[in-house]
């Protein structure tokens, strides 16, 4: 016999929540959850719904398409904390919509073009602090010793 939730499609905040998971990882999504309150609750599902499920659930394009837009985006509107956020689950996404550091470099250099030069060296900037924490890029040797 099986109960009456067995068949049941996820909510679109379920669905939301799985692909804010996908994208974003467990880590940064627990500590989203734990800083909300009755502020701004609505807010945390309104997100949920709406962009985890309702744009980040569409079929037509990919997570790793998505990566490189939002990122795009984000340079665009020089939303830097949320870039950084999205830069770190790039790298750390699953295999098939990761980035690389080379594809995010490519995106900065692109933003340089078409959004301006001070959001794109503000975007390296940011990044090689990313890639140096991680141990993805060296340290420069001091070129004056």
């Amino acid at each position: 016999m099986t109960s009456k939730n067995e068949n049941k499609a996820p909510s679109d905040y379920d669905a939301g929540m799985i692909n804010r998971r996908r994208v974003l990882g467990d880590a940064w999504v627990d500590k989203s959850l734990a800083n909300r309150n009755d502020f701004n609750a609505e807010f945390q599902d309104l997100i949920t719904r709406h962009a985890w499920n309702d744009i980040w659930g569409r079929p037509a394009l990919g997570d790793k398409t998505r990566r490189f837009m939002v990122l795009s985006m984000l340079l665009g509107i020089k939303a830097y904390e949320e870039f950084v956020m999205h830069v770190r689950a790039a790298l750390d996404g699953p295999p098939e919509s990761r980035l690389s550091p080379e594809d995010i470099k490519e995106i900065i250099m692109m933003s340089a073009i078409y959004v301006g030069v001070p959001a794109a060296n503000h975007a390296f900037g940011l990044v090689t602090a990313i890639l140096r924490e991680r141990g993805l890029l060296p340290l420069l040797p001091d070129p004056g010793a």
